[in-house]
């Protein structure tokens, strides 16, 4: 079936430069000075505890010592194709650690009613030509997400080899055995060659500093440790009847909340939502996996479907090229496609493709907006829910329950923007405006660490490289590295994230070509016999200065935007912007590390007996 453009207001119907001077006033009013500082750490208690496992018991076990030639931080997805390349390359003597009691990650934790994944499975879940796995439909559920992660573990023959429910208290490089020395909250004792940070983006859950968050005596959670116990109902059916009697806030209108608000409230007495800044919230078609299209595909389809994925989400089609995604995330790329193509695709500048682009940009938002308006039937509330600001400042989300969910008498919105986020938690409730509203439950769908300092994502105490040096005071102004790799003073020891490399729309498919890269480097250096790898730093400062010659400055486009975790809140060049990338693209990056490994040499790196 050809996906067709969108229907959106023409450009002479409204006027950019007032829509300009909109979107910067609405960001104005958010923006605050405390950045990420905003956002409290982690804490021991109980109601807030992150450590504590709601899904599944903690079985005990004894200690383990032992030699490794690699340990794998994480059983998420970038543990998990670490695990894949590592075994693609004949290195089976790895274990993946995880706090979870399972294979996951992300999709561990978060079993919140109504979990979806928020962009297309077939490009999202990985390995699926490998594993012979198919979505069962476009936006798979999350417990479909979570079994089929424990099936690629099963499928490559490392599912036995996880420690879960552990967590690893300290990393220290022992230069004197050439190793690394992993000591985990089990009292396990591991003497790894290797260690690869695959830790991902949404590990570490983050609370909003409000003033009295710890005085509250109701119940009080994050959706990445929803408890079904006091809401009623399971995963598998999320029937929220214990609510019934219940008045509940949520703190949030992110990717999380509008899967979650619709089912509290479905079932809730009184649901207030809790709103800073709305979220882009487009229709969710979500047909079941067409058989005979599955059928149809031919070897090589996965790849081909990401390649045009991340073309339309972060680049552009080519002359001529169909969405093969035809959604929320490609519709910008679609109709200026459109409009190229009935213009004859005319040679253009950057610039002048940019402001074309920009004004699609507008449309489509526009059009966005006016959707609130269709279905949403109080007007006060339908302003407060629309967005204003550029497409990409936000995470854009779908969902056909979210806003009808508004028109319920049992559900009020309570937008925070004046104030930029709530005044305080008290005992009852909460205040806004001044008024206190008692609940008996606070939700918070508040997201996680994922542009925050580096140790507060990984939770870490201790990650020492050569001579103690602590990866949080080398990296404390942001990553240094040879393709994102490794880093200087930290022999054997790799990172998969979005550090410093190349940028791909699809998550899953940027990790595992930086597990690709990694498992390559362990192979080579063990082939060679070597014990030690390290990047020196003359490789690395000439890799930086390329990367830094190269990156696209993205602060004009991030200084319209509204503060959002996209933007680093507002920080400007913030240490660990989370869409720095190397500027020629994703493809040029992949050409860049494949002619690398094709050298053979290992070059910018030294190889130790």
């Amino acid at each position: 079936m050809t996906c067709k453009p969108t229907q959106t207001p023409a450009a002479d119907t409204f006027d950019i430069p007032t829509l300009r001077e909109k979107y910067r006033a609405e960001r104005d009013k958010r923006m605050r000075a405390d950045r990420e500082g905003q956002y409290q750490p982690t804490t021991d208690d109980t109601t807030h505890s992150y450590d504590v496992d709601p899904h599944m018991p903690v079985v005990a076990r004894d200690p383990i010592v032992e030699e490794l030639d690699v340990v794998v931080l994480g059983a998420g997805f970038a543990g998990l194709l670490a695990g894949y390349h590592l075994t693609k390359q004949g290195v089976t003597n790895f274990r993946n650690i995880d706090h979870g009691g399972d294979f996951g990650g992300v999709w561990y934790w978060n079993r919140y009613p109504g979990i979806q994944c928020d962009n297309d499975a077939y490009c999202y879940l990985p390995l699926l030509e490998e594993t012979g796995f198919m979505p069962s439909k476009k936006f798979a559920d999350g417990a479909e997400i979570q079994a089929y992660c424990r099936q690629i573990a099963e499928s490559f023959g490392f599912a036995d080899k996880a420690l879960f429910h552990t967590l690893i208290t300290s990393l220290k490089w022992d230069e004197t055995i050439q190793r690394w020395r992993v000591a985990t909250s089990r009292g396990d004792e591991l003497l790894a060659r290797f260690v690869v940070m695959g830790c991902g983006v949404l590990n570490m859950p983050k609370l909003p500093g409000i003033a009295g968050i710890n005085s509250f005596k109701g119940k009080i959670f994050h959706t990445a440790r929803w408890d079904y116990e006091y809401s009623g109902g399971s995963y598998a059916n999320p029937v929220l009847d214990k609510l019934a009697d219940k008045r509940v806030a949520i703190i949030g209108t992110g990717a999380t909340a509008i899967q979650a608000v619709p089912y509290l409230g479905r079932y809730a007495k009184q649901l207030y939502v809790i709103q800073r800044t709305p979220s882009t919230v487009d229709e969710r078609p979500n047909p079941a996996t067409d058989a005979d299209w599955a059928a149809s595909l031919q070897p090589g389809w996965q790849a081909d479907r990401q390649a045009n994925f991340h073309r339309a989400a972060m680049e552009s089609f080519a002359p001529g090229e169909p969405d093969l995604i035809c959604d929320i995330w490609t519709e910008i790329a679609r109709n200026l496609s459109a409009e190229l193509e009935a213009e004859g695709w005319p040679e253009m500048s950057i610039e002048q493709f940019m402001a074309k682009r920009e004004v699609v940009d507008y449309r489509v938002m526009e059009r966005l907006r006016a959707r609130v308006d269709e279905m949403v039937e109080d007007k006060a509330t339908a302003e407060a829910l629309k967005p204003w600001y550029r497409f990409l400042c936000k995470r854009p989300l779908s969902s056909n329950e979210f806003y009808p969910t508004f028109n319920r008498p049992n559900v009020t919105l309570i937008d925070v923007a004046d104030s930029k986020g709530l005044e305080k938690i008290t005992e009852k409730g909460f205040v806004s405006g001044g008024v206190e509203y008692e609940v008996d439950c606070i939700i918070f769908a508040s997201g996680f660490e994922v542009t925050s300092e580096l140790k507060r994502r990984w939770g870490i105490d201790a990650v020492e490289g050569r001579d103690g040096l602590s990866i949080y005071d080398h990296w404390a102004n942001g990553p240094r590295t040879l393709h994102g790799t490794m880093t200087h003073g930290f022999p054997n020891q790799f990172f998969i994230g979005y550090i410093q490399g190349g940028l791909n729309a699809s998550v899953t498919e940027q990790f595992g070509r930086q597990a690709e890269h990694i498992a390559h480097i362990i192979h080579a250096v063990m082939d060679k016999g070597a014990k030690v790898v390290e990047t020196t730093l003359q490789g690395q400062e000439d890799y930086v200065r390329h990367f830094e010659e190269m990156e696209i400055d993205m602060t004009a486009f991030q200084q319209e935007c509204t503060p959002s975790y996209f933007t680093n809140e507002g920080q400007v060049k913030a240490p660990w912007a989370l869409f720095r990338s190397y500027g020629p693209g994703w493809g040029a990056f992949q050409k860049l590390v494949q002619d690398w490994r094709a050298k053979g040499d290992l070059d910018g790196m030294e190889l130790r007996s």
